[in-house]
């Protein structure tokens, strides 16, 4: 079964991330895909996936029903399920308790939760960091003004020499 869900105020259904689309859309326990998905809004698999996922800067959750064995490139995915692939997110990759994940994730946050089973090469990004002024000196001098004096350490006995 494939479908779309309308995000509302009533919606009780599965926990998705926060998000400013509309529409989920869901991949249903009895539904097979071997291919592509590429998509501009949250997916939800509860079946089975086999191939790739592309769904930048979107949601994808691989439901505790899903089976996924996939290549996945989005922005945050979660994975409750049995799970074979590479992930890169653009944000955030959360495991929880009940996945089953062997691959590669790169992303620039990740959480597991306690008892998830987890076989994986992880890289996290690392964010632009600020140049700081080494310790010690303050900002303003680290260059050389043109009127600062030379400092040189001769000792007293080399000198004239």
């Amino acid at each position: 079964m494939l479908r779309k869900r309308k995000h509302g105020a009533g919606d009780t259904g599965q926990a998705l991330s926060p998000s400013t689309k509309e529409e989920t859309t869901i991949i249903g326990e009895r539904i097979s895909i071997e291919g592509n998905i590429q998509g501009e809004g949250d997916l939800v698999i509860d079946g089975s996936v086999k191939g790739s996922i592309e769904l930048d800067k979107h949601h994808l959750t691989v439901g505790s029903m899903g089976q996924v064995e996939a290549n996945i490139h989005a922005e945050n995915v979660t994975i409750s399920g049995r799970m074979t692939g590479n992930i890169k997110a653009g944000c955030k990759v959360e495991i929880t308790k009940d996945a089953d994940f062997n691959g590669e994730i790169r992303a620039k946050r990740i959480s597991v939760e306690d008892g998830a089973y987890l076989k994986a090469v992880i890289e996290l990004d690392r964010e632009p960091q600020e140049k700081t002024a080494p310790v010690g000196k303050p900002a303003e001098e680290e260059g050389s003004a043109p009127n600062e004096e030379t400092l040189s350490l001769v000792r007293e006995s080399d000198k004239g020499k």
